[in-house]
């Protein structure tokens, strides 16, 4: 590796930003995660999902009127 390269800077962590780590262990196999979410990714994250599924709700009640 170059020395001469220079490094990434390490993120600043959000003021609002929620951190959660976990360990699953099943015998042998072992499986970590970590995962960090802001307030305005959980709302994104929730507008997408309903983006999704309204129109299902939609078109499975016009499915089943016929």
């Amino acid at each position: 590796m170059d020395h001469d390269t220079p490094r990434p800077e390490p993120v600043a962590p959000h003021p609002e930003e929620m951190n959660a780590a976990g360990r699953l262990r099943l015998g042998p196999l072992s499986i970590e995660g970590r995962a960090r979410a802001t307030p305005a990714g959980l709302i994104s994250a929730a507008l997408l999902v309903s983006a999704v599924l309204l129109p299902i709700v939609f078109m499975s009640r016009c499915a089943s009127r016929r």
